[in-house]
């Protein structure tokens, strides 16, 4: 039987979640508002009271067109004539459960891993419950949190048997984050059909208007994805011309940029912003970005100063953000150096989308998860890739991300998930001033926020416009170490942006090290 999941309702009879009301009453008009499936699921009911329920919840379903799956109990679906069940992985056996029932019946089963979902599909499922994807008090023996990426690697696995399998996810679901859930966690071998959705519907003032807002999402890509108005640019030499015209955009829209930025760093960090051409606002106040993302500026979240708020007002902004669909950058300042610093990163990427993550070789292999990392304050530590692997550790992070990840160093390598460009401008200056790693993540914002159709472009420019920059600063007779280099850095990034002002763009002729890193 084909089966449309897109909109798949989970069933909730607890209190805190149903609120005393009617459980047909409310499927009845999340049905109305456009679920496609539902699951009826209750672990504590007497077997009489389930049969019972499910008969009535039968009645609305077929009556709408909308299969009903029993969980869990087999006996259930076949006393009412269910069109199918889902099975947990310490629930029937699939071999023994269609024995039981009907050819024709749908069956489900639970998969948090490769393994699980494999040998569902070897077994002949119909479809994957893929998660927990976010932690959730609506199911609390989950075996493990997986993400996106746990799903997506799932999806990857199922894909290459070759045998047709629908697949939804399911844990802490819910109409802000279910576009992002949907594009991050589908693979280019296979992608989602849908959502499961509990409390989000169920526990909703009005079920259908609930239900409806959720079915229009899941259709509507999420607002951070921009198509492009043109060819994207793939050819290096042709990404490297270009260069010069995207930063004239940049100081012509003179874009807005709010900061949740280390306090150390805040001064040096708005000055670079301003010299750029770009407006900088340093808040870290996560309830104005409600405002402030009408600017169709970008946000940067860098935690390099953070306190026990911090997240929480992180999540805020990036929300914002998202929903607007204007960039977020994420920098992860010391990401492996404590134990909540670690936790912070898997709070953060769960909680949101960021259109480009920014870091050393230590911080970016924190937040990949291949790897423990154990730094030492915000520095990478010794480095332990060679070019190679640095460039894959870049490529593979944002092609799981599906974002621009830039891995900063003596060569920066910037990836989209397929192209990899190396870039070896800049200055060893730039590495003895406090400041000038976490502003390459400002000055990146303000190139995704004028040209988002393609950020891979954007933050090569940002990259060469600064570091060419640093080297015309560090050329100067008068600049003899740190102290005279600051001022003069700035002072540079203030000339060319008049030169692009005036569409000179000599500042940039010749001066590009740049190759693309074939993997």
């Amino acid at each position: 039987m084909k089966i449309d999941l897109s909109v798949y309702l989970v069933t909730d009879s607890t209190d805190p979640i149903l609120k005393g009301r009617d459980l047909c009453a409310v499927v009845e008009e999340a049905v109305k508002g456009g679920v496609t499936v539902v699951q009826y699921r209750d672990k504590k009911s007497d077997t009489g009271v389930q049969i019972e329920t499910a008969r009535k919840l039968h009645q609305i379903t077929k009556a709408h067109g909308v299969p009903l799956i029993i969980n869990d109990r087999v006996d259930v679906a076949l006393a009412i004539g269910a069109e199918g069940v889902h099975l947990g992985q310490d629930d029937m056996l699939i071999s023994e459960a269609k024995k039981l029932l009907p050819k024709d019946a749908i069956i489900g089963i639970s998969a948090s891993s490769i393994e699980e979902a494999q040998a569902a599909v070897a077994a002949g499922a119909d479809y994957l419950g893929i998660g927990t994807l976010f932690a959730t008090p609506t199911k609390t023996n989950t075996k493990s949190i997986i993400g996106t990426s746990g799903v997506q690697a799932i999806l990857e696995s199922i894909a290459e048997s070759g045998k047709s399998v629908g697949t939804v996810c399911i844990g802490g679901i819910n109409l802000s984050n279910v576009q992002r859930v949907l594009y991050q966690g589908s693979s280019p071998l296979k992608r989602l059909d849908g959502a499961a959705i509990v409390s989000a519907i169920i526990a909703a003032d009005d079920p259908k208007a609930a239900a409806a807002e959720l079915a229009q999402a899941i259709v509507t890509p999420p607002p951070f994805v921009r198509k492009s108005e043109g060819p994207v640019v793939r050819e290096t030499s042709a990404m490297i011309e270009s260069v010069p015209h995207i930063v004239q955009n940049l100081v012509e829209v003179h874009p807005l940029v709010h900061n949740m930025i280390n306090f150390v760093v805040a001064n040096f960090v708005a000055n670079v912003t301003l010299a750029i051409g770009a407006s900088p606002i340093m808040s870290p106040y996560g309830d104005e970005a409600t405002d402030l993302c009408q600017f169709d500026g970008a946000l940067l979240i860098n935690m390099g100063t953070l306190t026990s708020q911090s997240p929480s007002e992180y999540l805020k902004a990036i929300k914002a953000y998202n929903q607007r669909g204007n960039p977020v950058v994420y920098d992860p300042v010391g990401a492996g150096a404590t134990e909540i610093r670690r936790g912070v990163v898997k709070q953060l990427l769960a909680g949101g989308y960021f259109d480009l993550i920014k870091g050393n070789e230590g911080e970016i292999r924190q937040v990949s998860g291949s790897t423990a990392v154990k730094q030492r304050g915000v520095d990478s530590g010794p480095s332990a890739l060679d070019a190679q692997a640095k460039a894959r550790l870049a490529r593979d992070l944002a092609r799981r991300e599906k974002n621009i990840v830039l891995l900063t160093g003596t060569t920066d390598y910037i990836s989209d998930g397929e192209r990899v460009v190396a870039v070896e401008n800049g200055h060893e200056l730039l590495g003895q001033i406090t400041g000038t790693g976490c502003a390459v993540g400002t000055v990146a914002g303000c190139f995704i926020a004028t040209h988002p159709t393609d950020k891979l472009l954007a933050v090569l420019s940002a990259l060469l416009m600064y570091e060419i920059a640093a080297e015309n600063a560090a050329a100067k007779d008068d600049v003899r170490g740190p102290g005279s280099f600051a001022p003069a850095f700035i002072d540079e990034l203030y000339a060319i942006r008049q030169a692009a002002l005036k569409g000179d763009h000599s500042w940039y002729a010749g001066r590009a090290k740049v190759h693309e890193v074939s993997l």
